[in-house]
Protein backbone atom coordinates (compact mmCIF):
# COMPACT_ATOMS: atom_id res chain seq x y z
CA UNK A 1 0.00 0.00 0.00
CA UNK A 2 3.03 2.06 0.95
CA UNK A 3 4.48 1.64 -2.27
CA UNK A 4 1.11 2.63 -4.18
CA UNK A 5 0.55 5.19 -2.41
CA UNK A 6 3.96 6.45 -2.67
CA UNK A 7 3.64 6.27 -6.78
CA UNK A 8 0.66 8.02 -6.10
CA UNK A 9 2.08 10.87 -4.88
CA UNK A 10 5.07 10.52 -7.43
CA UNK A 11 2.79 10.92 -9.98
CA UNK A 12 1.04 13.42 -8.71
CA UNK A 13 4.13 15.23 -7.92
CA UNK A 14 5.24 15.07 -11.27
CA UNK A 15 1.96 16.19 -12.96
CA UNK A 16 2.00 19.43 -10.68
CA UNK A 17 5.50 20.65 -12.96
CA UNK A 18 5.04 23.07 -15.07
CA UNK A 19 5.91 22.48 -19.09
CA UNK A 20 8.95 24.73 -18.39
CA UNK A 21 10.29 22.49 -16.12
CA UNK A 22 9.29 19.47 -18.17
CA UNK A 23 11.04 20.33 -20.88
CA UNK A 24 14.14 21.27 -19.01
CA UNK A 25 14.37 18.24 -17.39
CA UNK A 26 13.88 16.00 -21.29
CA UNK A 27 16.69 18.65 -22.34
CA UNK A 28 18.88 17.75 -19.54
CA UNK A 29 18.65 13.82 -19.93
CA UNK A 30 19.02 14.37 -23.97
CA UNK A 31 22.19 16.47 -23.33
CA UNK A 32 23.75 13.92 -20.91
CA UNK A 33 22.73 11.08 -23.47
CA UNK A 34 24.49 12.68 -26.17
CA UNK A 35 27.46 13.28 -24.19
CA UNK A 36 27.89 9.76 -22.74
CA UNK A 37 27.55 8.50 -26.81
CA UNK A 38 30.06 10.91 -27.58
CA UNK A 39 32.35 10.17 -24.78
CA UNK A 40 31.70 6.29 -26.10
CA UNK A 41 32.25 6.96 -29.43
CA UNK A 42 35.71 8.75 -28.99
CA UNK A 43 37.05 5.98 -26.52
CA UNK A 44 36.46 3.46 -29.29
CA UNK A 45 39.31 5.19 -31.07
CA UNK A 46 42.70 3.73 -31.24
CA UNK A 47 45.02 7.11 -31.42
CA UNK A 48 48.25 5.01 -31.40
CA UNK A 49 47.11 3.58 -34.80
CA UNK A 50 46.33 7.49 -36.64
CA UNK A 51 48.10 6.94 -40.08
CA UNK A 52 51.67 9.02 -40.13
CA UNK A 53 50.01 11.39 -42.52
CA UNK A 54 47.07 12.53 -40.37
CA UNK A 55 49.40 12.51 -37.37
CA UNK A 56 51.86 15.20 -39.34
CA UNK A 57 48.98 16.91 -40.18
CA UNK A 58 48.04 17.56 -37.01
CA UNK A 59 51.30 17.89 -35.65
CA UNK A 60 51.71 20.88 -37.85
CA UNK A 61 49.34 22.84 -36.39
CA UNK A 62 50.58 22.56 -32.65
CA UNK A 63 52.91 24.86 -30.73
CA UNK A 64 56.60 23.21 -30.76
CA UNK A 65 56.23 23.08 -26.76
CA UNK A 66 52.54 21.03 -27.51
CA UNK A 67 54.02 18.93 -30.33
CA UNK A 68 56.93 17.89 -27.69
CA UNK A 69 54.73 16.69 -24.98
CA UNK A 70 52.79 15.01 -27.76
CA UNK A 71 55.88 13.06 -28.75
CA UNK A 72 55.70 11.65 -25.22
CA UNK A 73 51.97 9.52 -26.08
CA UNK A 74 53.08 6.79 -27.32
CA UNK A 75 56.18 4.87 -29.63
CA UNK A 76 53.84 6.31 -33.13
CA UNK A 77 53.46 9.99 -32.18
CA UNK A 78 57.31 9.89 -30.98
CA UNK A 79 57.67 9.00 -34.57
CA UNK A 80 56.01 11.40 -36.09
CA UNK A 81 57.38 14.21 -34.06
CA UNK A 82 61.51 13.42 -36.08
CA UNK A 83 59.60 13.28 -39.32
CA UNK A 84 61.72 15.19 -41.77
CA UNK A 85 58.39 17.04 -42.93
CA UNK A 86 58.01 18.57 -39.29
CA UNK A 87 61.56 20.35 -39.46
CA UNK A 88 61.65 21.68 -43.02
CA UNK A 89 60.73 25.07 -41.14
CA UNK A 90 62.19 26.14 -37.78
CA UNK A 91 62.91 29.57 -36.53
CA UNK A 92 65.54 29.97 -33.59
CA UNK A 93 64.54 32.31 -30.74
CA UNK A 94 67.11 33.28 -28.87
CA UNK A 95 67.20 35.99 -26.37
CA UNK A 96 68.48 36.27 -22.56
CA UNK A 97 66.32 36.10 -20.36
CA UNK A 98 67.68 38.65 -17.58
CA UNK A 99 67.50 41.54 -20.67
CA UNK A 100 64.57 39.88 -22.90
CA UNK A 101 60.18 39.16 -22.12
CA UNK A 102 60.45 37.00 -25.13
CA UNK A 103 60.39 33.25 -24.94
CA UNK A 104 63.30 31.53 -25.96
CA UNK A 105 64.28 27.74 -28.25
CA UNK A 106 65.52 25.63 -24.94
CA UNK A 107 69.25 24.89 -25.18
CA UNK A 108 68.36 21.25 -25.63
CA UNK A 109 66.12 21.34 -28.21
CA UNK A 110 67.96 22.80 -30.14
CA UNK A 111 71.17 20.43 -29.53
CA UNK A 112 68.22 18.06 -30.51
CA UNK A 113 67.47 19.47 -33.60
CA UNK A 114 71.34 19.81 -34.54
CA UNK A 115 71.91 16.36 -33.67
CA UNK A 116 69.00 14.58 -35.26
CA UNK A 117 67.36 17.16 -37.89
CA UNK A 118 69.99 20.03 -39.38
CA UNK A 119 70.13 18.20 -42.41
CA UNK A 120 65.95 18.19 -42.71
CA UNK A 121 65.96 22.09 -42.24
CA UNK A 122 65.42 24.12 -45.07
CA UNK A 123 63.66 27.34 -43.89
CA UNK A 124 65.57 28.33 -41.32
CA UNK A 125 65.24 32.09 -39.33
CA UNK A 126 66.91 33.68 -36.20
CA UNK A 127 65.13 35.81 -33.91
CA UNK A 128 67.52 37.63 -31.11
CA UNK A 129 67.19 40.20 -28.80
CA UNK A 130 69.65 43.22 -28.54
CA UNK A 131 72.21 40.65 -26.65
CA UNK A 132 75.70 40.46 -28.29
CA UNK A 133 75.69 36.68 -26.41
CA UNK A 134 72.43 35.80 -28.47
CA UNK A 135 74.23 37.09 -31.59
CA UNK A 136 77.24 35.04 -30.71
CA UNK A 137 74.76 31.80 -30.30
CA UNK A 138 73.37 32.46 -33.53
CA UNK A 139 76.84 32.19 -35.42
CA UNK A 140 77.47 29.13 -33.40
CA UNK A 141 73.88 27.36 -34.81
CA UNK A 142 74.67 28.39 -38.04
CA UNK A 143 78.82 27.45 -37.61
CA UNK A 144 76.84 23.70 -36.84
CA UNK A 145 74.87 23.23 -39.63
CA UNK A 146 76.95 21.72 -42.51
CA UNK A 147 74.76 18.84 -43.40
CA UNK A 148 71.88 21.15 -44.17
CA UNK A 149 71.18 22.77 -47.06
CA UNK A 150 69.44 25.37 -46.78
CA UNK A 151 66.79 26.94 -49.18
CA UNK A 152 65.86 30.50 -46.95
CA UNK A 153 67.80 31.63 -44.60
CA UNK A 154 66.90 35.15 -42.16
CA UNK A 155 68.54 36.94 -39.64
CA UNK A 156 66.93 39.04 -37.48
CA UNK A 157 67.50 41.21 -34.87
CA UNK A 158 64.15 42.61 -33.10
CA UNK A 159 65.95 45.65 -31.38
CA UNK A 160 69.54 46.96 -32.01
CA UNK A 161 71.37 44.82 -34.35
CA UNK A 162 73.01 43.12 -31.95
CA UNK A 163 75.06 41.21 -35.01
CA UNK A 164 76.72 43.90 -35.33
CA UNK A 165 78.30 43.48 -31.86
CA UNK A 166 79.13 39.87 -32.94
CA UNK A 167 83.56 39.50 -33.70
CA UNK A 168 83.57 40.18 -38.06
CA UNK A 169 85.65 37.18 -38.58
CA UNK A 170 83.42 34.89 -36.00
CA UNK A 171 79.92 35.83 -37.89
CA UNK A 172 81.65 35.60 -41.67
CA UNK A 173 82.63 31.75 -40.52
CA UNK A 174 79.30 31.13 -39.82
CA UNK A 175 78.03 32.29 -42.57
CA UNK A 176 80.41 30.82 -44.88
CA UNK A 177 79.09 27.52 -43.46
CA UNK A 178 75.89 27.98 -44.73
CA UNK A 179 76.81 29.72 -48.13
CA UNK A 180 79.15 26.60 -48.95
CA UNK A 181 76.86 23.96 -48.12
CA UNK A 182 73.74 25.08 -49.09
CA UNK A 183 73.75 24.38 -52.98
CA UNK A 184 70.08 25.77 -53.05
CA UNK A 185 69.47 28.69 -51.35
CA UNK A 186 66.92 30.86 -52.77
CA UNK A 187 66.01 33.94 -50.15
CA UNK A 188 68.44 35.80 -47.53
CA UNK A 189 67.76 37.95 -45.52
CA UNK A 190 70.56 39.84 -43.42
CA UNK A 191 70.33 43.33 -42.44
CA UNK A 192 72.48 44.76 -40.51
CA UNK A 193 75.08 42.41 -40.13
CA UNK A 194 79.05 42.48 -40.95
CA UNK A 195 78.34 40.63 -44.02
CA UNK A 196 81.70 41.85 -46.42
CA UNK A 197 82.40 41.44 -50.50
CA UNK A 198 84.44 38.19 -50.44
CA UNK A 199 81.68 36.25 -48.07
CA UNK A 200 79.13 37.59 -50.88
CA UNK A 201 81.81 35.58 -53.60
CA UNK A 202 81.18 32.64 -52.07
CA UNK A 203 77.47 32.71 -52.10
CA UNK A 204 77.56 33.99 -55.56
CA UNK A 205 79.97 30.61 -56.27
CA UNK A 206 77.65 28.26 -54.86
CA UNK A 207 74.10 29.21 -55.18
CA UNK A 208 74.32 32.09 -58.25
CA UNK A 209 71.31 29.65 -59.90
CA UNK A 210 68.80 29.84 -57.56
CA UNK A 211 69.29 33.01 -55.23
CA UNK A 212 66.28 34.87 -56.10
CA UNK A 213 65.74 37.08 -52.94
CA UNK A 214 68.71 39.26 -50.71
CA UNK A 215 67.76 42.06 -48.34
CA UNK A 216 70.66 43.66 -47.08
CA UNK A 217 70.16 46.75 -46.06
CA UNK A 218 72.31 48.62 -43.21
CA UNK A 219 76.04 46.03 -44.17
CA UNK A 220 78.56 48.75 -44.00
CA UNK A 221 80.94 46.45 -45.31
CA UNK A 222 79.87 45.56 -48.07
CA UNK A 223 81.09 47.60 -51.47
CA UNK A 224 79.29 48.92 -54.60
CA UNK A 225 81.39 45.96 -56.18
CA UNK A 226 80.31 43.49 -53.93
CA UNK A 227 76.76 44.06 -54.50
CA UNK A 228 77.16 44.49 -58.47
CA UNK A 229 79.54 40.89 -58.04
CA UNK A 230 75.57 39.10 -56.89
CA UNK A 231 73.99 41.46 -59.89
CA UNK A 232 76.35 40.00 -62.56
CA UNK A 233 76.21 36.64 -61.48
CA UNK A 234 72.63 35.64 -60.15
CA UNK A 235 70.05 36.26 -62.93
CA UNK A 236 67.41 34.81 -61.18
CA UNK A 237 67.61 37.54 -58.37
CA UNK A 238 63.68 38.84 -58.32
CA UNK A 239 63.85 41.21 -55.26
CA UNK A 240 66.80 43.28 -53.65
CA UNK A 241 67.16 45.04 -50.66
CA UNK A 242 69.87 48.02 -50.18
CA UNK A 243 71.23 51.02 -48.69
CA UNK A 244 71.61 53.68 -51.22
CA UNK A 245 75.24 54.19 -51.11
CA UNK A 246 75.51 50.57 -52.55
CA UNK A 247 73.04 51.79 -55.55
CA UNK A 248 74.83 52.65 -59.06
CA UNK A 249 74.54 53.15 -63.13
CA UNK A 250 76.53 49.76 -63.12
CA UNK A 251 74.36 48.13 -60.93
CA UNK A 252 71.22 48.74 -62.66
CA UNK A 253 72.78 48.21 -65.69
CA UNK A 254 73.32 44.84 -64.80
CA UNK A 255 69.66 44.17 -63.29
CA UNK A 256 68.42 45.26 -66.47
CA UNK A 257 70.56 43.19 -68.81
CA UNK A 258 69.48 40.60 -71.38
CA UNK A 259 70.73 37.44 -69.24
CA UNK A 260 68.78 38.67 -66.17
CA UNK A 261 65.02 37.80 -65.34
CA UNK A 262 62.52 40.70 -64.89
CA UNK A 263 63.36 42.63 -61.57
CA UNK A 264 59.79 42.37 -59.42
CA UNK A 265 61.11 44.40 -56.00
CA UNK A 266 63.86 46.96 -55.41
CA UNK A 267 63.88 48.20 -51.90
CA UNK A 268 66.56 51.39 -51.35
CA UNK A 269 66.82 52.68 -47.82
CA UNK A 270 68.59 56.65 -48.21
CA UNK A 271 69.68 57.09 -44.99
CA UNK A 272 72.09 60.43 -43.30
CA UNK A 273 74.51 58.98 -40.81
CA UNK A 274 75.63 62.30 -39.85
CA UNK A 275 73.96 66.14 -41.22
CA UNK A 276 75.51 67.50 -44.47
CA UNK A 277 76.28 63.96 -45.77
CA UNK A 278 76.67 63.58 -49.69
CA UNK A 279 75.05 61.71 -52.04
CA UNK A 280 75.46 60.57 -55.48
CA UNK A 281 73.02 60.82 -58.64
CA UNK A 282 72.15 57.61 -60.66
CA UNK A 283 71.71 58.83 -64.49
CA UNK A 284 67.92 58.96 -65.37
CA UNK A 285 69.27 56.54 -68.42
CA UNK A 286 70.05 53.92 -66.23
CA UNK A 287 66.94 54.33 -64.44
CA UNK A 288 64.66 53.94 -68.13
CA UNK A 289 66.58 51.07 -69.02
CA UNK A 290 65.47 49.42 -65.42
CA UNK A 291 61.80 50.51 -66.60
CA UNK A 292 62.33 48.71 -70.68
CA UNK A 293 63.48 45.79 -69.15
CA UNK A 294 61.35 45.24 -66.27
CA UNK A 295 58.24 47.75 -66.37
CA UNK A 296 56.57 45.62 -63.66
CA UNK A 297 59.05 46.27 -61.17
CA UNK A 298 58.24 48.46 -57.57
CA UNK A 299 60.71 51.00 -56.43
CA UNK A 300 60.33 51.67 -53.02
CA UNK A 301 62.58 54.26 -51.52
CA UNK A 302 62.87 55.37 -47.47
CA UNK A 303 64.00 58.79 -46.77
CA UNK A 304 65.76 59.52 -43.42
CA UNK A 305 67.21 63.06 -44.83
CA UNK A 306 67.78 66.28 -43.22
CA UNK A 307 66.06 68.89 -45.64
CA UNK A 308 69.19 70.16 -47.12
CA UNK A 309 69.88 66.71 -47.93
CA UNK A 310 67.73 65.70 -50.68
CA UNK A 311 69.50 68.09 -53.45
CA UNK A 312 70.56 65.00 -55.32
CA UNK A 313 66.82 63.56 -55.88
CA UNK A 314 63.92 63.85 -57.55
CA UNK A 315 65.82 66.17 -60.14
CA UNK A 316 64.81 63.95 -63.22
CA UNK A 317 62.01 61.77 -63.84
CA UNK A 318 62.80 58.69 -61.31
CA UNK A 319 60.47 55.24 -61.62
CA UNK A 320 59.70 55.29 -57.94
CA UNK A 321 56.37 53.37 -56.56
CA UNK A 322 56.39 53.59 -53.28
CA UNK A 323 57.73 56.66 -51.40
CA UNK A 324 58.23 57.40 -47.60
CA UNK A 325 59.87 60.13 -46.11
CA UNK A 326 60.54 59.43 -42.70
CA UNK A 327 61.62 63.07 -41.53
CA UNK A 328 60.63 66.31 -42.57
CA UNK A 329 60.37 67.09 -46.36
CA UNK A 330 60.03 70.48 -47.55
CA UNK A 331 57.76 71.97 -49.94
CA UNK A 332 60.35 72.19 -52.73
CA UNK A 333 61.08 68.06 -52.68
CA UNK A 334 57.53 67.76 -52.71
CA UNK A 335 56.53 69.58 -55.10
CA UNK A 336 59.49 67.83 -57.21
CA UNK A 337 58.30 64.50 -56.66
CA UNK A 338 55.03 65.59 -58.07
CA UNK A 339 56.73 66.47 -61.47
CA UNK A 340 59.13 63.59 -61.39
CA UNK A 341 58.11 60.88 -60.57
CA UNK A 342 54.81 59.32 -62.64
CA UNK A 343 54.99 55.88 -61.60
CA UNK A 344 54.47 56.93 -57.69
CA UNK A 345 51.78 54.54 -56.43
CA UNK A 346 52.20 55.14 -52.70
CA UNK A 347 53.03 58.36 -50.71
CA UNK A 348 53.76 58.51 -47.20
CA UNK A 349 54.79 62.30 -45.44
CA UNK A 350 55.75 62.06 -41.92
CA UNK A 351 56.05 65.49 -41.28
CA UNK A 352 56.60 69.20 -43.38
CA UNK A 353 57.17 72.58 -42.11
CA UNK A 354 54.04 74.92 -41.33
CA UNK A 355 53.46 76.02 -44.81
CA UNK A 356 50.63 74.51 -46.58
CA UNK A 357 51.24 71.67 -49.23
CA UNK A 358 48.03 72.56 -51.61
CA UNK A 359 49.42 73.11 -54.38
CA UNK A 360 51.88 70.55 -53.84
CA UNK A 361 49.26 67.60 -53.62
CA UNK A 362 47.21 69.16 -56.23
CA UNK A 363 51.09 68.77 -58.63
CA UNK A 364 50.44 65.23 -56.81
CA UNK A 365 47.26 63.99 -58.00
CA UNK A 366 47.57 65.79 -61.67
CA UNK A 367 51.04 63.68 -62.53
CA UNK A 368 50.89 60.80 -60.63
CA UNK A 369 47.85 58.77 -62.57
CA UNK A 370 49.07 55.64 -60.71
CA UNK A 371 48.63 57.02 -56.70
CA UNK A 372 46.35 54.63 -54.75
CA UNK A 373 47.29 55.13 -51.19
CA UNK A 374 49.00 58.32 -49.23
CA UNK A 375 49.42 59.05 -45.61
CA UNK A 376 50.12 62.67 -43.94
CA UNK A 377 51.77 63.01 -40.93
CA UNK A 378 52.47 66.53 -38.98
CA UNK A 379 51.93 68.76 -42.11
CA UNK A 380 49.35 71.00 -42.93
CA UNK A 381 47.05 71.32 -45.60
CA UNK A 382 43.82 73.58 -46.93
CA UNK A 383 40.33 71.68 -46.27
CA UNK A 384 39.45 73.06 -49.88
CA UNK A 385 43.08 72.04 -51.75
CA UNK A 386 42.41 69.01 -49.78
CA UNK A 387 39.07 68.02 -51.46
CA UNK A 388 40.30 69.11 -54.83
CA UNK A 389 43.39 66.53 -54.42
CA UNK A 390 40.71 63.71 -53.64
CA UNK A 391 38.46 64.85 -56.34
CA UNK A 392 41.19 64.75 -59.17
CA UNK A 393 42.75 61.02 -57.99
CA UNK A 394 38.80 59.50 -57.75
CA UNK A 395 37.94 56.35 -56.16
CA UNK A 396 41.27 55.01 -57.23
CA UNK A 397 42.37 56.19 -53.50
CA UNK A 398 42.65 52.71 -51.54
CA UNK A 399 44.14 54.10 -48.70
CA UNK A 400 43.65 57.62 -47.12
CA UNK A 401 45.12 57.92 -43.89
CA UNK A 402 45.05 61.79 -43.24
CA UNK A 403 45.97 62.77 -39.54
CA UNK A 404 42.97 65.02 -38.53
CA UNK A 405 45.77 68.09 -37.38
CA UNK A 406 46.54 68.12 -40.85
CA UNK A 407 43.50 69.68 -42.47
CA UNK A 408 42.95 73.42 -42.33
CA UNK A 409 39.11 74.66 -42.41
CA UNK A 410 38.26 77.74 -45.03
CA UNK A 411 35.68 79.31 -46.25
CA UNK A 412 34.71 76.44 -47.91
CA UNK A 413 34.80 73.58 -45.81
CA UNK A 414 34.86 72.65 -41.93
CA UNK A 415 36.13 70.09 -39.99
CA UNK A 416 32.55 69.20 -39.76
CA UNK A 417 31.81 68.95 -43.28
CA UNK A 418 34.86 67.51 -45.00
CA UNK A 419 34.25 63.73 -44.40
CA UNK A 420 30.89 64.13 -46.21
CA UNK A 421 32.31 66.02 -49.26
CA UNK A 422 35.83 63.33 -49.53
CA UNK A 423 33.17 60.39 -48.71
CA UNK A 424 31.56 61.58 -51.71
CA UNK A 425 34.31 61.39 -54.45
CA UNK A 426 35.74 58.17 -52.75
CA UNK A 427 32.67 56.31 -53.23
CA UNK A 428 32.54 55.00 -49.37
CA UNK A 429 32.41 56.40 -46.01
CA UNK A 430 35.84 58.42 -44.75
CA UNK A 431 37.16 59.77 -41.53
CA UNK A 432 40.13 61.55 -41.00
CA UNK A 433 42.21 59.79 -38.22
CA UNK A 434 42.67 61.33 -35.05
CA UNK A 435 45.33 61.01 -32.04
CA UNK A 436 44.08 58.86 -29.08
CA UNK A 437 43.64 60.75 -25.96
CA UNK A 438 44.49 58.35 -23.17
Amino acid sequence: MKRIKGGEEESKSSTSKSPTEVCKKVRKQTDEESEAAEVGEFSGIDWARLPQELLLHLFQYLPLLDRAYASQVCRRWNQAFHMPELWRCFEFELNQPASSYLKATHPDLIKQIIKRHSNHLQYVSFKVDSSTESAEAACDILSQLVNCSLKTLGLISTARPSFMEVPKSHFISALTVVFVNSKSLSSLKIDDTPVDDPSLKVLVANNSDTLKLLKMSSCPHVSPAGILCVADQCHGLRELALNYHLLSDDLLLALSSEKHVHLEHLRIDVVSENPGQHFHTIRKSSWDAMVRHSPKFNLVMYFFLYEDEFGPFFNEEIPVTHLYFGRSVSKEVLGRVGLHCPRLVELVVCANGLRPLDEELIRIAKHCTQLSAIGLGECEVSCSAFVEFVKMCGRRLSQLSIMEEVLIPDHKYSLDEIHWEVSKHLGRVWFPDTMPIW
